[in-house]
């Protein structure tokens, strides 16, 4: 009874918030005394913004928009009372609240933009939302859960006119300028081959759900944290960290990373829409010949192979390899024995037709291979830097959003970050796939561990492996609405 009372409940504020939705979008006529977007621009220099999630990642985004200089954290809203309290602290002025929906029904007239660091799964509705209010956004990343969901929002931005950032901070960092550089300048020659790994996930994964049900904190609003996933009872340890091993609410270890180590390969290479992807996951045994079967969690650690179509940049396909769990690549040949293979755990490797060079996370500390090639090196810049690398990348779309939408160049706008993410997304596509039995073609049959999986990006969907398609969009709880435009 409780479950269908909270249902009840969601579905009349959901009613609520179209319906006040729908009057700020008439009241665009009336010029607010804040960036608006669609070409407005605020009679200050200043940018006022409403922020969701202001506890942990939440916490240290809102503290670097402030550190601009040139912004003001007017709102505040988090569903957890206790993570939010340092922020709450730090902006004694902005007023809080825990329903985001709220926030926007009551104060759209009172801030320009608005900053995303949720779990992923409530990105992209809480992006939009505030998009379609004509409010420029900064989204952790990954932008969406959702291959859809990202779709949606990378259309929304030029929809809707509004400056958007994802927070993969290091596409602002030097590394990647500098790798294009050397690219460009032909010192690896074609680049075919792609690896990046990662020594994520540092939480739990390929383990069962909880069984343990828990009584909720009176500081947290489940039902609110939950948002378009599915109701389950409250289990401990699930808040505020370890959602990112669950399929319902986080995208495994290439959600949190993968934007972080393929954005370089992104930007040199002008990659945007896979065309296939296959992989094999690391497994888990409960007993001596028994695998554990658990589709709610990600897998403990994978190995992913996207195949890109060439680029201007390149004179055939790219085969790019990501790896977790603590899975690497063989070291390069021409890296010497005692010498960092990345960064150790982490890392990007490119190989070439000439050459090959890495760099660490956050495209920081780009070497070319081997390290004896890096002595004496004269490439000249081509691209700008952005003044403070991943710290400016914050102060970077607050000044663009004060310029308003297409006057200032940023690192990660939604048409460059859209597709990243969808790349993302679909090598978890193929991970799911891995793991999704297909009962009616008899006990334990497992067709997609054999399979190469080929998309077609117009369609958004696998061609010939119909049940994994029902990841690309995800049905929303009852209560909300699917994103639409």
């Amino acid at each position: 009874m409780k479950e269908k009372k909270d249902e009840n409940k969601i579905i009349n504020n959901r009613r609520d918030f179209i319906k006040t939705t729908a009057i700020a979008a008439a009241a665009f006529m009336i010029v607010p005394r804040h960036v608006l977007g669609r070409g407005f621009v605020a009679p200050s220099d200043r940018l006022s913004i409403a922020s969701i999630g202001v506890g942990g990642k939440g916490k240290s985004d809102i503290a670097m928009f402030a550190k601009s200089g040139k912004a003001d954290i007017s709102f505040l809203c988090d569903v957890d009372s206790r993570r939010a309290a340092a922020s709450v602290n730090a902006f004694p002025k902005a007023k809080f609240y825990t329903d985001w929906r709220e926030m926007l029904d009551k104060e759209h007239k009172n801030f320009d933009a608005v900053s995303v660091s949720t779990p992923d799964h409530n990105h992209a509705i809480q992006a939009l939302a505030a998009m379609q209010l004509g409010k420029h956004v900064y989204v952790q990343k990954p932008m969406a859960h959702d291959i859809y969901e990202a779709r949606i929002l990378t259309e929304a931005a030029k929809k809707y006119k509004v400056v958007t950032q994802m927070g993969n901070q290091g596409a602002s960092n030097d590394g990647t300028r500098i790798m294009k550089e050397w690219y460009e300048a032909g010192l690896i020659g074609d680049v075919h081959t792609i690896h990046a790994w990662t020594d994520r996930p540092v939480w739990p994964q390929g383990i069962p759900w909880s069984a343990n049900k828990a009584d909720i904190p009176k500081e947290l609003d489940w039902d609110l944290w939950l948002g378009t996933a599915p109701y389950k009872d409250y289990v401990n340890k699930l808040v505020p960290f370890n959602w990112r091993g669950w399929w319902d609410y986080g995208t495994g270890a290439l959600g949190d990373m993968g934007c972080h180590l393929l954005e370089a390969p992104f930007s040199v290479l002008n990659l945007q829409y896979a065309k296939d992807v296959q992989c094999s996951v690391g497994s888990v045994y409960v007993d001596e010949f028994q695998r554990g079967y658990f589709p709610e969690s990600c897998p403990p650690s994978s190995h992913v192979t996207l195949t890109f179509p060439k680029t201007e940049k390149t004179n055939g396909d790219i085969a790019v390899h990501w790896m977790d769990g603590g899975i690497q690549p063989e070291r390069p040949s021409e890296l010497g024995p005692n010498e960092i293979f990345g960064d150790g755990g982490n890392g990007t490797l490119f190989t070439g037709t000439k050459g090959k060079m890495m760099c660490d996370t956050y495209g920081l500390n780009p070497r070319l291979l081997p390290l004896s090639k890096n002595e004496n090196l004269n490439i000249a810049q081509k691209y700008a830097r952005v003044s403070d690398g991943s710290e400016g990348h914050y102060k970077q779309w607050v000044e663009a959003s004060i310029a308003g939408y297409g006057k200032k160049e940023l690192s990660s706008p939604f048409e460059i970050a859209g597709p990243l993410t969808e790349a993302l997304l679909i090598a978890n596509l193929a991970i799911r796939g891995y793991d999704l039995k297909i009962d009616e073609l008899g006990e334990d049959v497992y067709p997609g561990r054999s399979a190469k999986l080929l998309w077609d990006n117009d369609a958004m969907r696998i061609t010939n492996f119909d049940e994994v398609n029902q990841f690309v969009k995800r049905d929303y709880r009852p209560g909300w609405k699917a994103l639409t435009l």
